[in-house]
């Protein structure tokens, strides 16, 4: 599937300032009972003036781009849109928004009826009129797709699949604002519009104040996406997006009586549209201060409009009656400082670039394989070859490659196109892409030198049979131990005693004790020692060996040696000397000298004489024995 890289006509960018158009609403009911007649009165198609309220004898004149009094009909409020959505088309964004206090007939404007429909119905009306007109132009194809969101108490809810889930505004690389998780449909005319957008319009947050009957608790936002796609190379797409917003109005809670949770529901409004006054202080201060459009949902949606790359129309709704003055006052001013700001509207195109074959799919072609196997059989297949022992340079030879030459031929591409002044930077791109090519060959010739060379050395290691380079079919890899650690590891227990030879078991002399053992005790001996010269009748009446005195005069010298000249771990290999005891042997002996017999060792501190005949005992007899013997 070819890839798409965005194209900015930067150098052909247009600023269009945001166009402003008030529209003044008929009395509702009666006239007001003191009968002062209205506020603020038209004087032609582009001018209206408003009583001064520090002098009733002054008005405040006001120039905006167009005003609709009293009797303008929805028709002529949409030739004041109309202007602007051709723009769409052609790649572009644009943006319509109704703004102005509670009651001012913003919904009117924007939705109407079904006598009198509105902003919207007739702008996607004309935008569909429009695409079947390019329709019949050779060499593109259109697509037209809509959204439809309501941004209530900071939160951006789904209108075409109702939910309660808060949807996220992002930003992409481009500066674009999209929704991910927005719902979006497409239409092919305005039938396809209408079964859509009239259930999803119920499903929008309303309720009924002092003021108003059926007042909006939320702003709705439209959206309409037209691209358009060029068929011929190199396939360049357009696209265009048309914003429809209906604000929620300004709110006075000490005459719409709010409570509970339209109280609640009045201050996110409010907030919201103070944002937006603050965003758009900030565009026309002409410094470089922060505009806070992440401040407010609103704000963070309109960015586009409002100082961005769409063309922007705001249509004021403002009351005639006294009651409303400071609300008409206040929002003459608001439209009054926003026709100031200046958009740059620009062209978003992306073109497709050609991918070129991967060099591995040319390579299982020559070797018999199909070229048009799917991707995810090829890459089982790789897999399964991988496995069996394929040398892995092909692997490390494809996987760069085709990415680096990818670029190079996006940046060719793009040269060709591109005027004088760039091609100095796309030349040293194109550059550093060859380097990057180089550079990769030689790593590649490295890797593949390494795996010949393990293969080599898998080869002398398993004799006969040749292993490929990288399989892991082997053991995993221990540390065979040496001859020397062999023999150290032999000679690890401390054996304070040498006996250069073993007395035989026949110098054992055997004798008879009187006292008979219990069986238990007669099975174990038994087990471990056969009686001498093979007699037998011994066991039934239970007997005891006993060294004789030659060894165990033998024995008392070995230990008096260990305790004379051994080492710290020395004296604790010793039975019933610990690392306490040993230490303070060694004190005993730098300061009394050497032991001149098994005795003296009752010279230690702590080492009492029952201590000591424990100490014999244990070194003597058993195991302590045993020990000295086999050492």
């Amino acid at each position: 599937m070819p890839r798409r890289v965005a194209v900015s006509d930067g150098a052909n960018k247009k600023t269009s300032r945001v166009r402003v158009a008030v529209r003044l609403r008929p009395f509702m009911g009666n006239q007001d009972e003191k009968d002062e007649g209205p506020c603020v009165k038209g004087l032609d198609s582009q001018n209206l003036e408003i009583i001064n309220w520090r002098n009733p004898a002054e008005t405040v004149k006001y120039h905006f781009d167009a005003f609709h009094g009293e009797q303008t009909t929805q028709q002529e409020v949409f030739l004041t849109v109309k202007p602007i959505l051709p723009h769409i088309l052609n790649g572009q964004n644009a943006c319509v928004f109704a703004y102005g206090p509670t009651g001012a007939g913003k919904t009117h404007t924007m939705m109407g009826s079904s006598d009198q429909p509105g902003v919207i119905p007739r702008a996607v009306r004309e935008v569909c009129k429009l695409v079947k007109a390019k329709g019949d132009d050779e060499g593109w194809d259109y697509s037209i797709g809509m959204s439809y969101l309501e941004i209530y108490n900071e939160k951006v809810l789904d209108l075409l699949s109702p939910s309660s889930l808060d949807l996220p505004i992002r930003e992409d690389k481009d500066k674009n604002i999209l929704i991910p998780g927005l719902t979006h449909t497409t239409i092919s005319c305005f039938s396809d519009f209408d079964k859509q957008f009239v259930p999803a319009s119920l499903n929008r947050t309303t309720a009924s104040t002092k003021l108003n009957q059926c007042s909006s608790r939320s702003h709705a936002v439209l959206l309409i996406k037209v691209v358009r796609t060029q068929r011929a190379p190199p396939h360049r797409q357009q696209t265009g997006k048309l914003y429809l917003v209906d604000l929620a109005g300004s709110e006075d809670n000490r005459r719409t009586g709010n409570q509970g949770i339209r109280l609640k529901e009045s201050g996110a409004i409010n907030l919201s549209l103070f944002t937006l006054n603050k965003v758009v202080d900030s565009l026309n201060s002409g410094t470089a201060v922060r505009v806070p459009y992440r401040d407010s949902k609103l704000t963070r949606m309109l960015q586009d409009s409002l100082g961005g790359s769409a063309h922007s129309v705001m249509i004021t709704n403002i009351s005639p009656e006294y009651k409303y003055y400071f609300d008409t006052f206040s929002a003459l001013n608001f439209a009054s400082k926003s026709k100031l700001i200046v958009n740059k509207p620009f062209t978003c195109e992306t073109v497709a670039v050609p991918v070129l074959p991967v060099k591995r799919a040319k390579e299982d072609h020559e070797a018999g394989g199909s070229g048009t196997e799917p991707p995810k059989k090829r890459q089982k297949g790789e897999k399964k070859t991988e496995r069996d022992g394929s040398s892995p340079s092909s692997h490390i030879h494809s996987l760069p490659e085709p990415s680096v030459m990818e670029r190079l031929l996006a940046l060719e591409k793009l040269m060709l196109n591109c005027q004088d002044k760039d091609k100095l930077s796309m030349l040293k791109d194109v550059a550093q892409s060859r380097m990057e090519i180089q550079e990769l060959k030689e790593k590649q010739k490295e890797f593949e030198s390494k795996a010949v060379l393990f293969g080599r050395l898998n080869g002398e290691g398993s004799g006969a049979r040749h292993e490929p380079a990288f399989k892991n079919s082997t053991a995993p890899l221990q540390r065979k131990p040496s001859a020397a650690s062999k023999a150290n590891r032999q000679q690890a227990v401390v054996q304070p005693l040498q006996v250069s030879q073993l007395q035989p078991l026949q110098q054992l002399v055997v004798v008879k004790k009187p006292s008979v053992c219990v069986k238990k005790k007669e099975k174990k001996l038994s087990e471990l020692v056969e009686p001498p010269d093979g007699k037998e009748n011994f066991m039934e009446s239970g007997w005891e060996s006993q060294l004789d005195t030659s060894v165990l005069e033998r024995s008392r010298q070995k230990i008096l040696h260990v305790l004379n000249t051994g080492a710290l771990k020395e004296l604790k290999g010793l039975q019933q000397i610990g690392d306490k005891k040993a230490k303070l042997i060694l004190g005993c002996r730098e300061l009394h000298g050497r032991f001149a017999k098994l005795e003296d060792v009752m010279k230690v501190e702590g080492m009492t004489a029952k201590r000591f005949s424990t100490f014999m005992k244990v070194s003597h007899g058993g195991r302590g024995l045993w020990f000295y013997l086999l050492s």
